[in-house]
């Protein structure tokens, strides 16, 4: 089978497609693959480093205020399908998906109208205007949260799960967390706020550090490089707690996860699809910044069932985060209730769920 990728612009549309390709790799290796993204983002690196076949386009993606840009975007676009259905008539693939970001708009969209199966994979709750517009368009709608389905054609609606998360629940337990300092017998909470670090997370963290001290469970934070000497400093002031493990960046992600009792984060897709696989407790703190305000949704779809607790960045502080962690961590019949119910959540074959939905519509 030959399957078209496209989803660029921030990892969130990356990973999941890395994933999905590294899955169907391992257990369908017949299957080849091209990646179509922009040579400026992200993925024009984390792509050609995994050696997948990589072409580019150039696309833009549209102002949501009346813009001459967007005259530009839509010349853009225009020129994106040209190309893209050059590449699609010379590498002839079976299926289509893209995962979101604009460039999967033309990619797509060009497949669509040569005839060739299209799915697109939205990993929030909310979905962004490229797959809005898609959907139109597409075969299928593949969906990480049940709440997404409203907002697309129900007879294209199918659930699989996020495929980062058929890759987290290979992860084995081991000794990881004395590499960092820490105990394997202790309640290990880890809290991160993005590969960049969060100020406001930061700043609750650091100013919690000398009551972490009385604590019996044990903090791994991860500050995002940005701010990682800053808050080293502010360790060394409260007397580095034997029980608080601070770094900049962890890169073997999944190994730390499936030893952690709880996680304090932002409410992305990938990292939820990522603790529902594990069955990890969490307190979410999403960010105010992002699209449709995209993340709180997120994060409810896990407070609503009880997995999760939600903790907003302007009632963020010391005290409330402290009270939040005491919350689950101090109380066991809590913490495995929300366990459970992050681990009912969890979809942990949404790579194979995928490569499913494509292969039917192969075959038609």
């Amino acid at each position: 089978m030959k399957i078209v990728v496209s989803g660029g612009g921030t990892g969130g549309h990356i990973y999941p497609a890395l994933a999905l390709i590294r899955t169907i790799k391992e257990k369908h290796p017949e299957t080849s693959f091209l990646y179509i993204g922009t040579e400026k983002g992200l993925e024009s690196k984390l792509v050609t480093r995994e050696n997948i076949p990589f072409q580019a386009i150039e696309i833009t993606g549209f102002k949501r205020s009346l813009s001459m840009e967007n005259v530009k975007t839509v010349m853009r676009f225009l020129k994106g399908v040209k190309e893209c259905k050059r590449m699609l008539k010379k590498f002839k693939p079976d299926a289509v998906i893209g995962t979101g970001g604009y460039v999967c708009g033309p990619v797509v969209y060009a497949a669509a109208k040569l005839g060739i199966p299209t799915v697109i994979h939205e990993q929030n709750s909310v979905p962004g205007l490229t797959n809005k517009f898609l959907s139109k368009y597409v075969d299928k709608v593949a969906i990480c949260f049940e709440e997404a389905g409203s907002f697309f054609p129900e007879n294209k609606v199918v659930l699989t799960g996020n495929p980062r998360a058929s890759e987290v629940v290979n992860a084995k337990r081991s000794n990881i967390l004395t590499s960092f300092g820490l105990s394997q017998n202790k309640k290990t909470v880890l809290i991160f706020g993005g590969s960049r670090g969060a100020r406001p997370i930061n700043e609750a963290v650091v100013q919690s550090f000398s009551q972490f001290a009385d604590r019996p469970y044990q903090v791994l934070y991860v500050t995002g490089d940005v701010h990682f000497e800053k808050v080293q400093q502010e360790a060394a002031a409260a007397g580095k707690p034997e029980n608080v493990a601070v770094v900049p960046f962890i890169h073997n992600m999944p190994d730390v996860l499936v030893e952690c009792d709880l996680v304090v984060s932002r409410a992305g897709a990938t990292t939820l699809a990522e603790l529902t696989a594990l069955g990890v407790p969490s307190i979410l703190i999403p960010s105010p910044y992002v699209t449709n305000n995209h993340q709180e949704k997120n994060a409810r779809s896990l407070t609503d069932h009880g997995a999760a607790i939600m903790l907003a960045e302007k009632d963020l502080s010391a005290a409330s985060l402290l009270k939040s962690l005491d919350d689950v961590l101090l109380n066991d019949n809590e913490w495995r209730r929300m366990k459970e119910a992050a681990a009912h959540l969890g979809i942990k074959d949404a790579s194979e769920r995928l490569f499913s939905v494509m292969l039917e519509l192969a075959d038609k």
